[in-house]
């Protein structure tokens, strides 16, 4: 067998071999390529761009309908929300979210939040406050049981101690009724007319001792003398009211009424009567005054400065730190439970607001056709080469039997 035979006999399986690799490679590679529209004399020759980025569109569409009708359906979308949503996941990431706040409150941002947060203050105090009051204190059993609660636990058993006593008394005798003071009273009681009452009323209805010197004498003249030495001679008066009290000892049996007395010593009718006038009364002042006095408390108080005490307060805090890991607690099993009633309603409600498969339409067509054909390379790239050798192989085997034949036939 010379070479040419030799040559015409190997020649097929080799050329079909490569013919076979090459056209399976260059049928994959224009899956991809050319990414854009190539022109010739102003029209576009066929198979440019690429089969993928010439169909770019419908492929996403039919990606986002395959996801979205086999994959991500609303049952393993809600599965996957319980999976997300476990107590314990729930409870880590409220309590991370409330650390996260109170850290928040604690950095540079302190004096925006306090800010804030007087205002708040501000605005509750000062207006919705005042305009709640106006309508609560309408209502006939407004504060009813709150006062009585105040009158029965507080007012009624009150009692003044001595040392309470014993301040109240001077406070009363020092502040209230001071010599001048008692004085004065005198001289606005003995009028003329209150004079000639007392005269004529002593004569008439005293007996005895009291009817000769009431009758003889008379307490018209020493009335007046009384009321004359209190205002002439104003300071003696005063000198005279004042050794007359220590003398009386005053304070001292004031002191001893005052610590003594109690509510408890009336009668019930009184007290039931007294508890119904401190409740009215209450009503009453709220109703005319409590909006303007809350307004009044409003605007002198400092309420981003009380606001930086609280925050602060707050902030260093054990009660706080401490009530987080619980607070956290209630709301996840307060989350958990509302999930398990409404989580289906949820999740029909979220899939059109999230527009999860517009996002894969559009995420499909964003990307590029070179970066789409690494990502389809890297997934099948050993499936694609597969496809080229198998190429090969088949036109090598062709040939080797388009070969045969030959042979066969010289």
């Amino acid at each position: 067998m010379n070479w040419s035979t030799l040559w015409f006999l190997i020649a097929p399986p080799l050329v079909g071999g490569v013919i076979g690799y090459f056209t399976n490679d260059l049928a994959i590679k224009m899956l991809f390529r050319p990414y854009r529209p190539i022109y010739w004399f102003g029209r576009r020759l066929p198979f440019t761009p690429g089969l993928i980025p010439s169909n770019q569109d419908r492929l996403a569409k039919r990606i986002s309908d395959t996801i979205m009708g086999s994959l991500l359906t609303p049952e393993e979308l809600q599965n996957l929300a319980r999976r997300l949503l476990q107590t314990e996941r729930m409870q880590s990431a409220i309590d991370w979210l409330l650390r996260m706040a109170l850290d928040q409150v604690q950095s540079e941002t302190q004096d925006k939040t306090a800010r804030i947060l007087g205002n708040i203050l501000q605005d509750m105090l000062g207006q919705s406050l005042p305009r709640l009051l106006r309508v609560w204190a309408r209502q006939e059993t407004f504060l009813e049981e709150q006062i009585n609660h105040i009158f029965d636990q507080v007012l009624l058993e009150f009692q003044l101690s001595e040392e309470q006593a014993a301040q109240a008394s001077q406070w009363m005798l020092e502040g209230v009724l001071p010599p001048d003071r008692i004085r004065q009273l005198i001289v606005d009681f003995l009028t003329d007319r209150n004079i000639a009452v007392i005269d004529e009323t002593l004569r008439a209805k005293t007996s005895g001792t009291y009817w000769v010197v009431a009758n003889l004498f008379g307490v018209r003249n020493a009335l007046v003398r009384l009321r004359a030495h209190c205002l002439d001679e104003q300071a003696k008066s005063n000198a005279r009211i004042a050794e007359l009290i220590v003398a009386l000892r005053v304070q001292r049996r004031l002191q001893e009424w005052l610590q003594n007395f109690s509510l408890q010593e009336l009668p019930i009718s009184t007290v039931r009567q007294l508890r119904r006038t401190l409740r009215q009364t209450i009503r009453s002042y709220l109703q005319t005054s409590g909006a303007d006095l809350l307004q009044g408390l409003s605007s002198s108080i400092d309420w981003q400065k009380l606001a930086n005490q609280l925050l602060l307060r707050l902030q260093s805090s054990p009660v706080v730190a401490s009530s987080l890991g619980m607070v956290s607690s209630e709301l996840a099993l307060i989350l958990e439970r509302y999930l398990e009633r409404d989580l289906e309603n949820i999740v029909a409600r979220v899939i059109p607001i999230l527009d999860i498969d517009q996002v894969i339409i559009d995420r499909v067509n964003a990307t590029s056709p070179k970066d789409l054909e690494v990502a389809i390379q890297g997934i099948v790239r050993n499936e694609l080469q597969a496809i080229v050798n198998l190429g090969g192989i088949l036109g090598f085997t062709i040939g080797l039997f388009q070969a045969g034949l030959l042979f066969l036939q010289r």
